[in-house]
């Protein structure tokens, strides 16, 4: 069903966010912002996925056809008002998520939709709780999964989501990487 005008572009190689527009039923292309996501100190929870996501989109949007629509995206979680990036090594990856065992946390994934002639962007918030997770199941996940293109080094469609979730309060592909519903409306609408 088309609900767009416009052609998609995803500026993001995440393969699950590829995943989830396709099944929302868009076609697109790919363009990756190979930016380091570094943002002022100051910012505090959705301000910095929001700043990561304009600023991936600011570096790709400079060729834009007038037809484009540039989507561009960062998820973060937060825990005890600490954002937890993506792991640099197997014991970064260990402690993040021995920090998510028992406790619930903030996932904020923000979206910038970007035109010729505008950009809007917007931000959802879903908490999960987990139950405990042993260490033994973190070092298993870690081994098996290689969580270290992960806000928080977990991927809740993996196993760990699977075996460690106990509840989820809000939007569940929006832990996955997009927030879909939101952002279908935000593009039927643009």
């Amino acid at each position: 069903m088309k609900t767009t005008n416009y052609n998609i572009i995803l500026g993001s190689n995440s393969v699950r966010r590829k995943e989830l527009l396709s099944e929302m039923g868009f076609q697109f292309k790919v363009k990756v912002s190979n930016i380091e996501e570094i943002y002022p100190n100051k910012l505090k929870g959705k301000e910095v996925s929001e700043f990561l996501a304009i600023q991936k989109s600011d570096n790709l949007k400079e060729n834009l056809q007038k037809n484009e629509l540039l989507i561009t995206a960062d998820t973060i979680v937060i825990i005890d008002n600490k954002i937890l990036g993506k792991p640099k090594s197997k014991e970064e990856s260990c402690k993040m998520i021995q920090s998510l065992s028992r406790k619930k946390h903030d996932v904020i994934t923000s979206v910038a939709l970007t035109s010729n002639d505008k950009q809007e962007v917007f931000s959802v918030l879903t908490k999960v709780t987990f139950n405990t997770i042993s260490e033994k199941e973190i070092i298993f996940y870690i081994n098996k999964h290689s969580p270290f293109d992960k806000a928080g080094s977990y991927g809740i469609q993996e196993w760990i989501g699977l075996i460690a979730i106990h509840k989820i309060e809000g939007s569940y592909t929006n832990v996955v990487g997009l927030p879909t519903s939101e952002l279908y409306n935000k593009i039927r609408n643009f």
